[in-house]
């Protein structure tokens, strides 16, 4: 998943030559043209190497890696303004949505984001992750999942809800689940879909830059619509921190996926250092439940999916969708929706 070579050279001969320099977005290349050729064969080879290399770089991927930065500087100390950060983006749509304008992506991305009382790190998170998300010509849309209420936090649950919705207002076929702490390093990192479940957050500082274990899955990952549904989602029953992406590693494995992951210096990120929210304590059910996804990942998950639709706001940089997602102890209030009828 390299770009284009930053040079490339045509040689014709190895005497005199005159040289032309043609430069397509951000990468120059040279092209050598031997005076002792004869000209029209110049001219021929000339304009269908000239034309096979536009045929490339016409491509999404090859527009993505042109306009690509690379590593990015991520700091967190200079306070994020939501006004100055529509006005870096002036072709984002109502609600965090946003098209290429040169070209149709390959793929239409809902990103995900787990949410409750973080405005501070959702800022940041709009402020580096919206340009990046353009640069890699990704069709996308931003929705913020609220937890209402002050009860137990359920991360994976409001993925589940974040899928649901989502579908309601586009024709979406990958989605990026999201942390709202969490921003890359380098804009190769790729938002999108791959043939297998992509785990993107591979090399976080929070862990020396490495990956604490091998079936970590957590952070940022990404998974077509298909790797969704395969694995009946995700599960609904792992209330506070911790196990669910442990669960949801197995429920990949359990039905023949395996993880696909950028590499180490491609997937870095950094994490918004915090406090551990109230109501999100570690979940002491949670390696009982781990233990037995095999028997549990298919009567819980996207199939008994249940929640009560609060409020949808549509903002300028994001859809904030607000739920109740209910509590341990029972189910949620009536006016529910149930998101297994697919």
């Amino acid at each position: 998943e390299e770009g284009p070579s930053q040079n490339i050279r045509f040689d014709l001969s190895i005497n005199e030559a005159v040289v032309a320099i043609f430069t397509l977005g951000r990468v120059p290349f040279k092209v050598i043209f031997s005076l002792n050729i004869w000209v029209g064969s110049i001219v021929k080879r000339a304009f269908g190497f000239f034309e096979y290399l536009v045929s490339i770089l016409t491509t999404v991927d090859s527009l993505m890696f042109l306009s690509s930065v690379g590593p990015l500087r991520v700091e967190f100390n200079i306070p994020v303004n939501l006004d100055q950060v529509k006005e870096d983006n002036p072709n984002l749509q109502p609600g965090g949505r946003y098209k290429p304008k040169d070209c149709e992506a390959l793929q239409k991305v809902a990103v995900i984001i787990p949410f409750r009382k973080r405005e501070e790190h959702l800022k940041y998170w709009l402020f580096y992750l919206h340009p990046i998300l353009q640069r890699q010509q990704l069709d996308y849309g931003v929705y913020v999942i609220n937890q209402d209420g002050d009860e137990i936090f359920n991360r994976a649950k409001l993925l589940n809800v974040g899928y649901v919705e989502a579908l309601k207002e586009y024709d979406y076929d990958c989605f990026v689940f999201s942390d709202v702490d969490l921003i890359p390093m380098d804009d190769r990192n790729t938002y999108r879909c791959f043939s297998q479940p992509r785990h993107l957050s591979v090399a976080m500082d929070k862990f020396g830059f490495r990956l604490p274990y091998n079936q970590y899955f957590g952070g940022v990952s990404s998974m077509s619509k298909e790797q969704y549904l395969k694995i009946n989602g995700f599960p609904n029953n792992y209330w506070g921190w911790g196990g669910e992406d442990d669960d949801i590693y197995n429920r990949l494995t359990t039905k023949g996926m395996s993880i696909s992951r950028p590499s180490g210096e491609v997937g870095k990120c950094r994490m918004i250092r915090h406090q551990r929210d109230k109501q999100n304590e570690p979940n002491p059910q949670r390696f009982n439940r781990i233990a037995h996804t095999r028997e549990t990942m298919h009567k819980d998950g996207f199939n008994s999916l249940s929640y009560k639709l609060v409020r949808v706001d549509k903002l300028d940089l994001f859809t904030m969708i607000t739920v109740d997602v209910g509590s341990p102890e029972g189910g949620v209030a009536e006016g529910h929706v149930t998101g297994g009828g697919g």
